[in-house]
């Protein structure tokens, strides 16, 4: 007979145990949940590869965001679907904007709720790229940085509490630090899409937000799959022209990426669950291949364990309940 002296089966032996010793723990308070918001009132559109997420009116985001306060999920980040779309993209600077008018409307029904802007054009071209188009196809990008520091200052006096840029950009990061300090806003802070990835799993938010590209990809201004160091540059970039936050973009293919980002810097570090991930683990529910919940908290820990100090993820409101 031998002796054991090192048994780690005992801190597995009973939930109460693994509760206790458990490592990596989720809260409400982790996750940020994205909205889609359109024009209108009274509406709230089912998005079919998105299951349980909608298309919200502003009176209609209002009843969600309230019910998602309740949860205990203190951020969310607005997506604006506008009624008329243009080359640049110019409502995005509208002070009466989708956007703006949501942002006030959430600031005044819920005022301690975080509200986030993605700030990007994708959503409001008529071509679908994220910023000016030149005669030859390509897209403008110092053109583009005029227009983005338009974008934030309407955003951030309309009482938009975090802007993230998410058009990969080259020099996005400074010319809006540049923007919002130069017109007061100086304690807003930017959470950068730092490390945004040309992915094949962003099919469903296309489908939510109607922006997919009328000619080419996005290949020449995000980044190749393919690319650690490029990926570590583009973050450390962003970090020397200011972003308070940086963000890996999807999660679960780059929890690499993830875990590099938060040895390297010592900046608060989020991570986009994607809406292809979510669809997956949705799809695959339905049909009876894994249990939904289970896989959904599991791929949220791991997120979470790589790194990421904040997630956005359409699972947030499904996640806090099965938490709570």
């Amino acid at each position: 007979m031998f002796k054991l002296n090192r048994r780690p089966r005992r801190l597995r032996r009973t939930a109460a145990i693994r509760d206790l010793v458990r490592e990596t723990k989720l809260s409400p308070d982790d996750f940020v949940q994205p909205y889609f918001i359109v024009e209108g009132e009274s509406v709230r559109n089912p998005i079919d590869s998105l299951p349980g997420q909608f298309q919200l009116s502003i009176d209609e985001l209002i009843k969600d965001a309230e019910e998602t306060f309740s949860l205990g999920i203190k951020a969310v980040i607005l997506f604006g679907i506008p009624k008329d779309k243009d080359s640049t993209g110019s409502e995005t600077w509208d002070d009466n904007g989708i956007i703006q008018r949501a942002a006030k409307a959430l600031k005044t029904s819920i005022p301690e709720l975080l509200v986030i802007s993605d700030v990007c054009f994708c959503e409001y071209t008529d071509h679908g790229h994220c910023g000016v188009i030149t005669e030859n196809g390509e897209l403008d990008n110092d053109a583009t940085l005029l227009n983005l520091q338009k974008q934030v200052v309407s955003h951030a006096k309309a009482g938009v509490d975090i802007v993230a840029p998410s058009g990969m950009i080259d020099g996005m990061v400074g010319a809006i630090r540049t923007a919002l300090d130069d017109e007061g806003y100086i304690s807003t802070p930017i959470l950068s899409y730092a490390a945004k990835f040309s992915s094949s799993f962003y099919g469903p938010f296309r489908e939510a937000v109607d922006s997919s590209p009328q000619f080419g990809d996005r290949k020449a201004y995000q980044l190749d799959p393919a690319n650690r160091r490029e990926a570590l540059k583009e973050v450390e970039l962003d970090v020397e022209e200011g972003a308070d936050i940086i963000m890996v973009k999807p999660a679960l293919p780059y929890l690499d990426l993830i875990r590099e980002v938060r040895e390297r810097w010592d900046l608060p570090v989020a991570a986009y669950n994607v809406s292809g991930e979510y669809a997956m683990i949705k799809a695959a529910s339905e049909r009876g291949w894994l249990d939904g919940d289970a896989a959904m908290l599991e791929s949220l820990i791991s997120i979470k364990r790589a790194g990421a100090a904040i997630i956005l993820t359409y699972f947030a409101k499904e996640a806090a309940k099965k938490i709570s």
